[in-house]
């Protein structure tokens, strides 16, 4: 929609910093590490690094980058860029300097605010495209020397020092207009730039606030990378509610628990992973006043349950870079506080229902590509169809991919290529990927319902489950597992442990044990790398 009169405004998530900064401009917005912002600081960094855009050529709709663990810089750049006109683009600190510099050409970018460390792990690879490189300030607030990087490199805080600190318009005349620019995290394939526009961005940031409860006495830990999804829509949901962001560079356990002990946190995100990290720390212990949302791959009832313990409450969300992260929520029911714990926590390891601003989940057959003929699956808890979705949670398209595009949206609905259930109450459960399920002997077997028999163990830390080849049934589960040190547990040992927990044909044919589990920046396994592992030395992958 384009605003053509008072009475019609653009929605914007830039107007949430800019009513943060009017409404309580003492109150703290950022904690990184020894420095502290307030709102009006921080309103007056993102207005200034805006205007230094602007100056240095960027011109509106264009493309601006940004290499930095989460951290006050990262923070700014969420604001300060589509201030300026522009899209932000979050690049994963993971990433290799290829798939950087893919991601770089394909989205045009041609001004990148990074972190010195970062920017260093490039070495002599840093796109000449680029031509304009702001380094930010190390953890400490020291601002490096931007010699070191080149003529292109400049240090951010003297600019920012030199920048104009005139108010700038906190308005937009389209809403439609591209906000950012997330590059899926490409398990295989190349990556594709996921487009968020100001309209999408404002609702589901508005969605979070709900959600996770965000108000002015919220005190987020950015466990989950900025940089996946805008912090799903957190870094300004937070900045909306007017509560504090508490910047985490790197997750370790013992450092969360610092910080829920000397921040005040009481908010926070993050995969299944992260709850692990906080739940097997030797700080562990039972607390309160903490909600969390996870999100990346079920949670298993085991960790469900053991954050029951830590006092602790989680929700369970879904969605994917497509959905500016989370789409449903697993809403607690009243009933639910009286049942079994047990029970409680395989309800609340479903997805659940579409969020309050996401319009439609459904669970429909499976379809073949470019039909667009879209069928519900029967509402019982046991037929698999594929996730689809539709509404203001839902991206505008792939950037620069208009077939990919028309693909993704074949019927007029998000196919998100996940694959589930839709039980009697409503609630979806998911299942698994379509290109994960395993199927033996012409059954399907879901790989996250073997992996939560597994992490059932309590020696078990972590698993995944992959199809491998089989001569007789064409393909059987194969699991890796991590077990605790010093746990005697073996292959059989968790074979057998799986066969009082599911059907005998679902029990792996192979267990391999490991030191960890290769996993995207975000939490996800690199089931590709598991996969082909496990089909070493076949010609094709057969059924």
């Amino acid at each position: 929609m384009t605003a053509d009169s008072g009475l019609d405004t653009a929605l914007t998530p830039l107007g949430f910093l800019e009513r943060a900064a009017r409404v309580a401009p003492d109150a703290t917005a950022v904690v990184d590490g020894p420095r502290r912002q307030t709102y009006a600081e921080f309103a007056d960094r993102a207005t200034r690094l805006a205007a230094l855009l602007r100056v240095r050529g960027v011109a509106r709709g264009d493309r601006v980058g940004v290499l930095a663990p989460n951290s006050a810089e990262a923070l700014l750049a969420q604001f300060a860029v589509p201030l300026a006109g522009a899209a932000v683009v979050a690049l994963n600190t993971r990433l290799a300097p290829a798939e950087i510099a893919y991601i770089v050409d394909h989205s045009g970018i041609g001004v990148l605010i990074a972190d010195a460390e970062l920017l260093a792990g490039l070495g002599d690879e840093v796109p000449e495209s680029i031509r304009l490189i702001l380094v930010a300030p190390d953890a400490d607030g020291t601002q490096p020397d931007p010699a070191r990087f080149g003529p292109r490199a400049e240090a951010l805080e003297d600019e920012l020092a030199l920048a104009s600190p005139q108010p700038v318009s906190w308005a937009v005349s389209d809403e439609d207009a591209v906000i950012a620019v997330n590059y899926t995290s490409g398990t295989t394939g190349r990556p594709k730039g996921v487009m968020y526009t100001h309209r999408g961005a404002y609702l589901n940031a508005l969605g979070e606030i709900i959600t996770q409860g965000l108000d002015h006495r919220s005190r987020y830990l950015w466990t989950l990378p900025m940089f996946h999804c805008n912090g799903w829509c957190t870094t300004w949901a937070l900045t909306g509610a007017m509560g504090t962001h508490v910047c985490l560079r790197a997750v370790r356990g013992d450092e969360i628990w610092r910080l829920f002990d000397d921040e005040g946190v009481n908010r926070l995100a993050g995969a299944p992973a992260v709850l692990s990290t906080i739940a097997d720390d030797p700080a562990a212990r039972p607390t309160e006043g903490i909600r969390m949302i996870t999100a990346g791959a079920p949670p298993s009832p085991t960790i469900l349950r053991r954050f029951e313990e830590l006092g602790i409450d989680v929700t369970q969300v879904y969605g994917l870079t497509e959905t500016y992260g989370p789409f449903t929520v697993c809403a607690p029911q009243p009933g639910w506080a009286d049942l079994d714990p047990d029970e409680r926590a395989g309800l609340k390891s479903r997805q659940g229902v579409a969020m309050i601003h996401a319009d439609t989940v459904r669970v429909v057959e499976r379809t073949t590509p470019g039909e667009t003929h879209l069928v519900d699956v029967p509402a019982d808890g046991v037929t698999m169809g594929e996730v689809v979705m539709t509404g203001n949670g839902v991206m505008k398209g792939y950037f620069a991919d208009p077939d990919a595009t028309a693909t993704a949206f074949a019927g007029g609905w998000f196919h998100s290529g996940d694959l589930g259930v839709m039980h009697p109450d409503g609630y979806v459960q998911l299942l698994d990927r379509a290109k994960d399920v395993v199927v033996s002997g012409g059954e399907n077997i879901s790989t996250i319902e073997v992996e939560q028999a597994i992490v059932s163990h309590p020696d078990v830390v972590d698993c995944a489950v992959v199809s491998m080849p089989d001569e007789k049934w064409g393909e059987r589960p194969k699991a890796y597992v991590v077990v605790r040190p010093g746990s005697d547990l073996d292959s059989d040992g968790v074979i057998a442990h799986c066969r009082t927990r599911i059907a005998r044909y679902k029990v792996p044919g192979a267990v391999e044990l490991t030191e960890a589990l290769p996993r995207t920046s975000t939490g996800k396994v690199r089931k590709n790398e598991l996969r082909d592992a496990a089909w070493s030395g076949w010609e094709k992958r057969i059924n």
